[in-house]
């Protein structure tokens, strides 16, 4: 299976963890949401006036003309409350609790709050002030108001029944007056006459008719007319708007939480980041190379840099290696410390890297290289020594033969026949001269000639930096194409177009920051590289931090 082969990355469901991840990841946002919430709970509190609310409560009871009675309907529903509520909220009443308190009808209207419950005879009047002494006097006085307007509506229904009673029964002792004026002066022992019987019926009726009248106007004189009483006067202390505001500021912290994670997951969808090497991998269709997280420094891990140039390997040490050719979609995704750290840590393991970067970023690329140096010290690379083996003893004198290079004949040694089990794979001479190895009879020797340590050709241009038995040398980005490893940091890919080009004479490595870079730009820089024709051979994924 070639390495480029990648199978799609199957979708998954997403965890509460990773869910988790994006408002931390956005604590910016997170954190100016609740800032926001904050500032205006604390505006709240010490810019706005403390509210005093006061409650008086009064028991309403139905009027009747025997108190120690209870109506057929039972008291509850003897009182209309709805209209009663009706009657605390009129205008007569908010105008004697705005005298009271000295504000405007319309400020009372909205501080005043009447509550009736459902099957009760209970009616609350709150009453919210700017001081303790405000509320408690519109309270009081607004049920005050409200028992005075009740028992002066009361006394009118009762005047009006009592002048009906005065008049009637006015009208009844007229007539029983005629009546009585009709009878004959003097009446005999002897049974009185037809007209003397109706005239006494008559005023008897009228006598009878005055009673129950003067009774029932006694009644209605009698009743009592208070529509209720007040039962629990409000008084100070009362509570404010200012002892909620511990709890108030920990409501406010919480809202601000949970508007900024709102914030912060909006933000996500309109601009979403790449959060995962699995997103990475379902965008790029490469293989994941490596992940390079950072240490407690801030740097890149050395571990993981070293890992990665081995993942890299079998394009580096390669017969024919290509230059490598690092490409992000933007600037702030840690392109130059992982092109700077691939090449440090080529050239840490001997290898001569020509590294090429654009002007632009030659400071940063030789500060990165500088601080490398400082980490690992040039060291001076001895030749290797090939070791000249004993010769066996043989019966058969060993023939005269000729060099197989046809070299220098210094250059070559005489051994005794020997097997090899695993012949060396090439025999390419750029990757270290001829290594040939051949299975002979007794009666043969084998020439092998002396393997000389591997060297990049002698580069004049640039700048070189000495890293453990290595070094890199910094070269023009557009600089030709030369043997040896060759690793090209490219600008942004989406604004500059000059690593794309190099890439087509290369592999492409796409580099991706966790948290940083943008899918939507990391998949336009992948629609781009394919439609010139450069298929990455995989991507690093940087950003994650390393304990």
């Amino acid at each position: 299976m070639d390495v480029t082969d990648v199978t799609p990355a199957r979708q998954r469901p997403v965890g509460l963890a990773e869910l988790a991840r994006i408002p931390l990841r956005r604590w910016r946002t997170v954190l100016a949401a609740t800032g926001l919430v904050l500032l205006l709970v604390a505006a709240y509190l010490l810019v706005f006036p403390a509210t005093y609310t006061a409650t008086t409560a009064v028991v309403v009871r139905p009027v009747v003309t025997d108190p120690f009675s209870v109506p057929s309907g039972g008291a509850d529903r003897a009182v209309n409350m709805t209209a009663e509520s009706g009657i605390a909220t009129s205008n007569d009443v908010i105008d004697k609790v705005a005298s009271i308190t000295g504000r405007d009808t319309t400020s009372v209207a909205d501080s005043l709050t009447v509550e009736t419950p459902v099957g009760g005879q209970v009616m609350r009047f709150s009453y919210a002030g700017h001081s303790e002494t405000e509320a408690v006097n519109g309270a009081n006085g607004a049920a005050e108001s409200y028992l005075e307007l009740r028992k002066g509506m009361y006394e009118n229904q009762r005047a009006a029944v009592l002048k009906s009673y005065d008049e009637t029964i006015a009208l009844v002792t007229s007539q029983r007056t005629t009546t009585q004026r009709s009878l004959p002066a003097n009446q005999g022992s002897s049974s009185p006459s037809p007209r003397t019987s109706a005239l006494l019926d008559q005023l008897r009726a009228l006598n009878d008719q005055l009673a129950t009248l003067a009774e029932q106007r006694s009644k209605i004189a009698s009743a009592d007319l208070s529509p209720g009483s007040v039962t629990s006067a409000a008084r100070a202390p009362v509570p404010s708007s200012r002892d909620a505001a511990p709890l108030i500021l920990v409501a406010g912290l919480l809202g601000g939480l949970l508007v900024g994670g709102l914030v912060a997951f909006v933000r996500e969808s309109m601009d979403r980041r790449v959060r995962t090497a699995g997103e990475a991998s379902a965008l790029v269709g490469a293989p994941l190379l490596g992940t390079v997280g950072r240490d407690r420094s801030g740097r890149l891990s050395d571990t993981d840099l070293r890992y990665l140039v081995l993942a890299l390997g079998r394009w580096v040490d390669g017969p024919t290696p290509l230059p490598l050719v690092l490409l992000s979609s933007a600037a702030d995704e840690q392109r130059e410390q992982v092109t700077a750290g691939v090449a440090a840590a080529l050239a840490q393991s001997g290898h001569e890297v020509r590294l090429g970067v654009a002007p632009e970023s030659r400071e940063r690329i030789r500060a990165l290289l500088t601080d490398a140096q400082r980490r690992h010290p040039a060291v001076e690379q001895t030749r290797p020594r090939v070791p000249r083996p004993r010769p066996m003893p043989s019966s058969v004198p060993a023939p005269a033969t000729t060099p197989a290079t046809g070299g220098n004949p210094e250059d070559t040694m005489v051994i005794p026949p020997v097997r090899k089990p695993r012949p060396f794979p090439t025999d390419d001479p750029k990757n270290g001269g001829v290594y040939r190895s051949t299975t002979t009879s007794a009666d043969k020797t084998e020439i092998i000639p002396r393997v000389l340590p591997k060297e990049a050709p002698a580069a004049t241009d640039g700048e070189q930096v000495r890293i453990g038995a290595g070094a890199v040398r910094l070269v023009p980005l557009e600089a030709p194409v030369a043997a040896g490893v060759t690793v090209i940091d490219a600008p942004p890919a989406l604004h500059d177009e000059r690593g794309v080009r190099a890439a087509r004479e290369g592999r492409a490595v796409l580099v991706a920051a966790r948290d940083k870079t943008r899918t939507g730009r990391l998949g336009q820089l992948v629609e781009r590289l394919r439609s010139v024709g450069v298929e990455p051979v995989g991507f690093v994924v940087t950003g994650e931090k390393r304990d």
